[in-house]
Order: structure tokens, then C-alpha cells, then sequence
């Protein structure tokens, strides 16, 4: 099977449209996959559907920058930058997105469920919790546009002769899955290194996949170790090959988190006009991967290169 290597541009000018529900991939400040996400922003993508895990500064320029109508998450924040994502808080605040959420468990159930082709999923996790007693979409959008039904329902376990009860969820089925990764194959086998969140049901749940990456690498290489894969070539739709495409974010191996750049975010994501400004300087003049790097410089990106061994930058000033 042939690669389907394209550049991010095309990739979402091919792929994403307006309404589309999306998944992201990553998790705070990990792999957020940042280069699609400051591309469907140049392309003015509007009424996304993010369902997410737990997501980062990704999500926040997202939903900043107006592309976003609705979200289901189980956390929307910069980690100890910004513990609530000030774009997400103040859009939430604001009512101009509509938010529903769940627990990290239940939001990796659901792309699960998805993924396998489920009517629904059932966990004991979350009975009792205000997860199970409020609902964030209203009423009028249920069954409608993607939106499920029911939040989710509290059913008798069929199998608990005590009669125990259960949740169940709905399943997810994103339109697009967007994950960063360390390597593909040149024929497209995924491998991400570390962590995986919950990107691998992410993508097998989703319609379309598209994968950023570090490098590209022969497909007799990465399968020498399969136990090490992620995604098999034929679930990969799209790649882009992206050095540095989780920036600021980290990608395990390659680079630690930007503290800087995040810290500069942070802060200018309070304001309206500050976050503007953001996007007018980091977001929209860049049309390659490579532009966008030299505005970073090379002093910052050898700050945060990985340790090969551990994965991470040791000594990095985090502060």
C-alpha cells in the first residue's frame, strides 16, 4: 500500500469541513497534533465537534479562534499552565460552545465502543457522581447534529443477581481522528512512542485518520519490532511529515514541553485582543512547518530536545 503523504494543508482542505466531529489526539501538553490544528485555523474551519480526552493548548487555539461549536471532553486545560484552559473557560462562560463532560474512563470507553461497534458501553465507573446527575448539552440538541440521545443511562445489571445497577454510555465515532506520532512506516504502520492515551481507540473509532510524524521510516524497519506499532497501514488515511509538529507540546523521544512558549501562551490567552495577537503572530503567517520553526529558533528548540534514553529533557527549566 502506497503512503498517502500530503501537506497539512491539503490534508484539511481533503478531509475536514465545517460540522465535522473531531478527535484529537494527545493528552495536556503531550502530542497535541499542533500543526493541523494552526492549519484548520488559517483555513477558517468553523462548527467543529471536538470529542476529546483530556486536551491542551490545541483544544484552547481551537476554540479560541472560533472554530468550535461544541465539545466532549473529561478535562480542558494547559496542566500547571493554565489548570482550566482560559479559551475554553471564558467560551464556556460565555455560551458560545456547548460542553458536555465526562470522566477520562468514560470518554476512553466510548472511542472503545466506537472502535469495536458497540451500541454502548457499561462501567460501574462515575455512579453517584454529578457526571451521572447533570447534563451539559440541552435538551433541544439531543438527536440531533451527532449529539447522542441520552447523555448516558443508568440501567439494572443484568448480571447481578443483587441488583446492582451499571452506566452505560454511547458510543463515538468521530469523522476524523488527528494524531501526532514518533514514526510511520513508509507505508504507513503508526508507531507512537510512550504514552498513548487514548489515540489508538481515537483512530479505530474514527472514519478518516490522519497522522502527523516526526520522521518517516522504512516499513521493514518499524515491523521488525511490531509489538511496538500502533496502527496498521491500512488505518492511516493521511500523513504529514511534521519535525517538531507537537510544538509546544511534548513528543516522547524527540522534545520536552516549550515552558516559554507556554508560559507566553498562558498569558496571552487571558484577553481577547491578547490572544488575537497570538494567532496573528504564531498561528496565521506560517504556511509550512518549517517557517514556523525558524520563528521558534533553533536557541529554543535545543532547549527542550529529548534525552534518548529517558524520553524527556532533563534539567529543563519547567518554570
Amino acid at each position: 500500500m502506497a503512503l498517502n503523504r500530503m501537506s497539512a494543508a491539503d490534508a484539511v482542505g481533503k478531509y475536514i469541513k465545517d460540522g465535522d466531529q473531531i478527535a484529537l489526539g494527545g493528552f495536556t501538553v503531550n502530542r497535541n497534533p499542533m500543526l493541523m490544528i494552526r492549519e484548520i485555523i488559517r483555513q477558517k474551519i468553523k462548527d467543529l465537534y471536538l470529542v476529546v480526552h483530556s486536551h491542551g493548548q490545541g483544544m484552547e487555539l481551537l476554540i479560541g479562534a472560533g472554530c468550535v461549536k461544541r465539545v466532549e471532553l473529561a478535562y480542558g486545560g494547559v496542566a500547571r499552565f493554565a489548570p482550566t484552559g482560559h479559551r475554553f473557560k471564558k467560551a464556556f462562560i460565555n455560551k458560545t460552545i456547548e460542553v458536555e463532560d465526562y470522566s477520562n474512563f468514560h470518554m476512553t470507553l466510548r472511542f472503545l465502543a466506537g472502535a469495536m461497534g458497540l451500541p454502548f458501553v457499561a462501567t460501574k465507573s462515575g455512579l453517584n457522581t454529578d457526571i451521572v446527575r447533570r447534563s451539559g448539552f440541552s435538551a433541544a440538541c439531543r438527536g440531533k447534529d451527532r449529539v447522542p440521545e441520552h447523555k448516558l443511562r443508568i440501567i439494572d445489571d443484568p448480571l447481578d443477581p443483587d441488583g446492582g445497577e451499571v452506566i452505560v454510555l454511547p458510543p463515538l465515532k468521530p469523522d476524523v481522528a488527528i494524531l501526532h506520532a514518533q514514526f510511520v512506516g513508509d507505508q504507513g504502520t503508526c508507531r507512537i512512542c510512550g504514552l498513548t492515551f487514548a489515540d489508538i481507540e481515537q483512530a479505530k473509532a474514527a472514519k478518516t485518520v490522519i497522522v502527523t510524524c516526526e520522521e518517516i521510516i522504512p516499513e521493514d524497519i518499524i515491523r521488525q519490532e511490531p509489538d511496538q506499532n500502533s496502527l496498521p497501514h491500512f488505518m492511516v488515511d493521511a500523513v504529514i511529515v511534521a519535525p517538531f509538529g507537537a510544538h509546544p507540546t511534548a513528543c516522547h523521544k524527540f522534545y520536552d514541553y516549550d515552558p516559554v512558549h507556554l508560559n507566553l501562551f498562558k498569558n496571552m490567552a487571558r484577553e481577547d485582543n491578547s490572544f488575537a495577537d497570538y494567532l496573528d503572530e504564531w498561528v496565521y503567517p506560517f504556511d509550512s512547518q518549517e517557517a514556523y520553526l525558524e520563528k521558534v529558533g533553533i536557541r529554543n528548540i535545543l532547549k527542550i530536545k529529548a534525552n534518548s534514553a529517558l524520553g524527556y529533557a532533563p534539567g529543563l527549566d519547567r518554570r
